[in-house]
């Protein structure tokens, strides 16, 4: 009946216990082996690997000192409460009545020695066993399959909460993975503000080589500008000191003759017209 509890128990049993029971007084040479898993088999383990035991040393014998595990399920009983194990012990040398024929010499033994006195209250001894065992028919299925709802019940809110414990983390980790994918983009938009900064110095240099080639253009047009406005200034002064001194060494007699030639000049070229 209340096995689901016994099965999800917080003690751990030694199995098999009672096939040991008859051992000779000679132990066996210790056996040394590499830590296994405490997880009795059937039980799922992490990874599916066998996981160390952390209390156990390299060197432990598995042999003469089993390590502890869990039952996965109970140990079977008679009559309630009277384990297997002890009737299987006698099976070997007394056969199938030997716990019962023990069971009944034993009591007599008791009664007889009056070690156990049959009182007037004796009876209700019977009839609190018979209480126990009709409720046990009639209320043990209903009862059983209660605590096992309810256990059902626990393991589903233990196993939901595990369950959306590991969800979390799952979508814990995705997260985090979509961050160190963003964060890889991060390259990229560095790359930009690189080439964006050096565009931005390209243009300003060259704003600054416009400017430059400006300010030596126009100072080489003033260059150019005095240079010319020089030779001009020059030539005509040149040119007005040549006119000032030959009309001062020209005599009233040469003008005559200058200015016959050019009318000579002038008619032949009126008759050539």
């Amino acid at each position: 009946m209340l096995s689901r509890l016994a099965l999800r128990s917080e003690l751990f049993r030694v199995a098999p216990l009672c096939a040991n029971v008859v051992r000779t007084t000679q132990t066996k040479p210790a056996v040394t082996s590499t830590n296994e898993s405490i997880i009795v088999p059937g039980f799922p383990k992490p990874n599916g690997l066998p996981q160390p035991n952390p209390f156990d040393g390299p060197e432990r014998d598995l042999v003469n000192f089993p390590r502890m595990v869990r039952l996965e399920e109970p140990a079977k009983t008679r009559y309630l409460f009277v384990p297997e194990e002890w009737f299987e012990v006698f099976y070997k040398k007394t056969g199938v009545t030997g716990p019962y024929v023990l069971a009944a010499g034993i009591t007599t033994y008791v009664l007889s020695k009056e070690i156990w006195v049959v009182e007037h209250e004796f009876p209700y001894v019977l009839a609190t066993i018979g209480l126990f065992y009709v409720g046990w028919k009639k209320f043990g299925a209903s009862l059983a399959g209660f605590l096992d709802k309810e256990i059902d019940e626990y393991e589903a809110s233990c196993n939901a909460s595990r369950k959306g414990e590991i969800d979390g983390l799952t979508e814990s980790i995705e997260n985090q993975k979509k961050e160190v994918w963003r964060t890889e983009a991060q390259k990229h938009v560095i790359q930009a503000k690189r080439e964006n900064v050096a565009i931005q110095l390209e243009a300003i240099y060259r704003e600054r080589a416009l400017q430059a080639y400006n300010q030596v253009k126009r100072r080489l047009d003033y260059q150019l500008d005095l240079a010319n406005l020089t030779r001009t200034v020059q030539q005509r002064h040149m040119v007005n000191w040549i006119i000032e001194n030959v009309l001062k060494s020209l005599t009233n007699e040469q003008e005559k003759q200058s200015f016959k030639k050019c009318m000579v000049d002038l008619q032949a070229l009126a008759a050539k017209a």
